[in-house]
């Protein structure tokens, strides 16, 4: 089918097949319908992209909003609860998101997107619900972390997955639009809880944001549609075959390694604010959503830089650059660095969180399989998220409120994975 193909240099070029590496060894599916190279434009392909932006409007925004959540139970609500505790509620949702693709991606190859969004809107919405009810540690990480976890995890690989079905050479401008959506998100959702939370509360601002979650993903799910034709034969749930190449399973441990530091700045940089740079509390509520506004052009700009200089590129890049950063947080005292920081960091995690899909397309030796290397991929970014906030909670616990070890380790982190990516890319990529 056409397509774009990765060259020894990083960039692409149009209207070659898709074929696997050499060493994937991978058997394509002779007994099925050949399918027709995506429209990579039109007005069906791009009410996708307007569907999947409402996808990751509501999976990644909400997670990227925890932040402003954390703040808030460690002053008010869970205030006798450990900083490490209280970000189990976070990290186990954005661990859910991520790691439940294994299971989408296939649901997503056989043809149940329109499911997906609808099944994956109802937990979301339900779980905000439960969420504004909660009063105990406990109800609070089953709504919030265990019910809206599980809805972002059903939205989130649909989003991408539907939108690389329908482009080829545009690929990665239409996933950085569709990934613009998390950032926009979750922008706007700290905002309403930091305007409202104050005036009518906790529980009725956290309904509101329900409610938006619901209206904006009624649209998705009206317009979402899948190109492909289901396979006439059911499939595993995983395809072994991913496991035996080389490139995609280091792939994935880089994104282990990366993902485990990422969100680490993400879900800490209010509390850094307040306690380390003595940040009031109004302007450090901001920081939150400057960070995510600017990702906003990390996830589309390189994309377009992946277009033409390879997705594998522009991910080692920005990897690279957001380790870097983290490091240099350590010296950050004051609240115009901290809003340089946010804004260069921001750009950065939005790069590295909307260009791996980028990178599985490429290694993927059929289409029709898309869903499912995704899923295991994303898998391992899964478990990186797992561990790595938690961690960093529990560092800040130990060392008494400051912060240096635990930036140390989110940078740590971030190199050890872009290091593995430049091994891919030099080693395997050639």
């Amino acid at each position: 089918m056409s397509s774009t193909k990765e060259i020894s240099d990083g960039s692409t070029t149009p209207d070659e097949p898709e074929t696997p590496l050499p060493d994937n060894k991978l058997e394509a599916h002779p007994t099925e319908t050949p399918i027709g190279p995506p429209p990579d434009g039109g007005f069906a392909a791009w009410l996708q992209v307007l569907g999947a932006f409402f996808l990751f409007f509501n999976s990644w925004g909400i997670v990227n909003t925890f932040g402003v959540y954390q703040s808030f139970y460690q002053s008010s609500l869970l205030k006798s609860r450990k900083s490490s505790d209280i970000s189990w509620i976070g990290t186990f949702g954005a661990f859910l998101l991520v790691s439940l693709s294994i299971v989408s991606g296939p649901i997503f190859d056989r043809g149940y997107v329109r499911s997906l969004v609808v099944v994956g809107s109802f937990f979301t919405v339900f779980g905000l619900m439960m969420t504004s009810l909660s009063t105990e540690y406990y109800q609070l990480f089953l709504a919030q972390g265990v019910c809206v976890g599980i809805g972002g995890g059903l939205l989130f690989l649909p989003a991408v997955a539907i939108v690389s079905t329908y482009f080829s050479t545009r690929r990665g401008i239409a996933i950085g639009i569709t990934a613009a959506g998390g950032s926009i998100g979750s922008v706007l959702y700290p905002i309403i809880f930091r305007k409202l939370q104050p005036q009518i509360g906790f529980a009725w601002t956290t309904r509101i944001i329900a409610f938006i979650a619901l209206a904006t993903l009624s649209v998705s799910a009206a317009i979402i549609k899948s190109r492909l034709p289901p396979p006439k034969q059911a499939r595993a749930m995983l395809d072994m075959n991913a496991l035996k190449s080389t490139p995609f399973v280091l792939f994935s441990f880089g994104m282990f390694l990366v993902f485990a530091g990422l969100y680490i700045p993400i879900f800490y940089i209010i509390v850094y604010a307040q306690r380390h740079a003595n940040v009031e509390s109004d302007m450090s509520f901001y920081l939150l959503s400057i960070l995510n506004g600017a990702s906003v052009f990390g996830r589309i700009l390189p994309g377009i830089l992946a277009d033409k200089f390879g997705a594998m590129n522009a991910l080692t890049g920005v990897t690279i650059l957001a380790a870097i950063f983290a490091y240099a947080w350590i010296a950050i005292d004051n609240l115009a660095g901290l809003i340089v920081f946010a804004i260069i960091y921001g750009f950065l995690s939005g790069a590295v969180v909307s260009l791996p899909p980028q990178v599985i397309v490429k290694l993927v030796p059929d289409m029709r399989l898309v869903g499912t290397w995704m899923g295991m991929g994303l898998c391992f970014a899964a478990l990186g998220i797992l561990i790595g906030s938690p961690i960093a909670g529990t560092i800040v616990d130990i060392a008494t409120g400051h912060f240096s070890h635990m930036l140390i380790l989110s940078g740590s982190f971030s190199m050890a994975g872009g290091i593995v990516f430049v091994i891919v890319r030099f080693v395997y990529l050639k």
